[in-house]
């Protein structure tokens, strides 16, 4: 595998999925306050030990994949073979990385959405699992530019922005209730991002200065400083 290509997904066990799928139909058919992990286990048919085998708590059973998404984003900002690479394409490359997990599963990606628009312990969680990522990205920039006087405040906008891009682009896939491309959208709004921060685009050529007249005027010392004002608007006119 090239040092440009995101680290793939691990197969995930047949118990973690039956969990989520489990907790995903009784969030559907009773509303999640009113689903308990009980109820969760007894319709996937395993014991509760096995719900905190795997998830911490009821909220993170709804993003099952993020845990292994930003240990496996993190693999990849720390292979050094990479470094060679523009910063800003590194962290959009990393940033794909999330949009692969939802497109893996686009059913499952709309009803966690049409869940978390509902449930604000939700959006809560979601907004804390989105600042992991960021911050992820944010570290591997520092370090990348260290060098750099405005290296910290550098690292944080470009992190920050492409989260954000890809966070637009990712949701109004979403919203349309997954009409059209996700990649090509994420790629239409990460372009922005890596053209807008990256250190390897050319800046656009300064227009030509227009060339300005040059008058030197010559006096002996002493001369009035009216007979100098006089020559110099005999040379203007």
């Amino acid at each position: 595998m090239s040092a440009d290509q995101p680290v793939p997904a691990e197969p995930r066990p047949a118990m973690r999925d039956a969990l989520v799928s489990a907790a995903v139909a009784l969030f559907a058919e009773h509303g999640f306050d009113a689903t308990t992990i009980d109820d969760i286990v007894a319709r996937a048919g395993v014991g509760r030990r096995s719900f905190f085998r795997y998830f911490p708590s009821k909220e993170s059973v709804v993003f099952p994949d993020h845990e292994g998404t930003l240990a496996r984003m993190s693999a990849f900002l720390a292979d050094e073979s990479g470094f060679a690479q523009d910063p800003v394409s590194r962290v959009c490359d990393a940033a794909r990385m999330v949009l692969a997990m939802y497109a893996a599963d686009p059913e499952f990606s709309l009803a966690r959405y049409r869940l978390t628009r509902q449930v604000p312990a939700l959006r809560t969680h979601e907004l804390a699992v989105v600042r992991r990522y960021e911050r992820a990205l944010a570290a591997f920039l520092r370090a990348r530019y260290a060098g750099r006087a405005d290296g910290d405040l550098r690292a944080d906008v470009v992190s920050a922005a492409v989260v954000a891009a890809h966070n637009h682009a990712l949701r109004g896939w979403l919203r349309s209730d997954g009409r059209g491309d996700p990649a090509e959208l994420v790629e239409h709004a990460l372009e922005w991002v890596r053209a807008t921060y990256a250190d390897d685009v050319p800046s656009a050529p300064r227009a030509a200065e227009p060339e300005e007249d040059v008058m030197v005027v010559v006096a002996r010392r002493g001369t009035p400083m009216w007979r100098v004002v006089q020559r110099v608007q005999e040379a203007l006119d």
